[in-house]
């Protein structure tokens, strides 16, 4: 699905990176600030896109929970499958809504990295999720506005 909204090779890499240094005991939560970082540090290239994909809780200082973050315009990317799957809302698992949830913050972060600001398209993907019903909200791509800013 990533590939084929912005026209690029995807290339999957295993890595790993020693989240302990980011995690907040207090919050029994990772700094998605600091796994951004890593992320870029250790396995970002200045020739492509890169996202982090993580199956943690993140959040950042202002907010209780993320599902991603990225550099805007940048290079890199992290989306967490953690806050995804209906068992943690008490609905019965789906794979094929989980993947799609997936997808859809992967492509979002991405957007973010190719220039992509939040959008007030309902359909469009830049729209921004607090829960995850604004993400099954969404769709899968970009808007025309969003398609025609984005810097691929």
């Amino acid at each position: 699905m990533v590939h084929k909204e912005f026209m690029y090779e995807v290339e999957v890499k295993d890595g790993h990176l020693d989240l302990s240094e980011s995690f907040d005991k207090i919050r029994n939560q990772y700094n998605a600030n600091d796994l951004l970082q890593m992320t870029d540090v250790f396995f970002s290239s200045e020739h492509s896109k890169t996202i982090g994909l993580f199956n943690v809780d993140l959040f950042i200082p202002i907010f209780t929970h993320i599902f991603g973050q990225a550099y805007l315009g940048g290079r890199t990317g992290i989306a967490s499958i953690f806050r995804l799957g209906n068992e943690r809302y008490g609905i019965e698992a789906n794979e094929d809504v989980l993947l799609e949830r997936f997808s859809k913050e992967v492509i979002h972060e991405l957007g973010h990295c190719f220039g992509l600001v939040h959008c007030y398209d309902p359909a469009c993907v830049m729209r921004s999720s607090t829960y995850v019903e604004d993400i099954d909200q969404k769709g899968l791509g970009l808007c025309l506005k969003c398609r025609e800013v984005a810097e691929m």
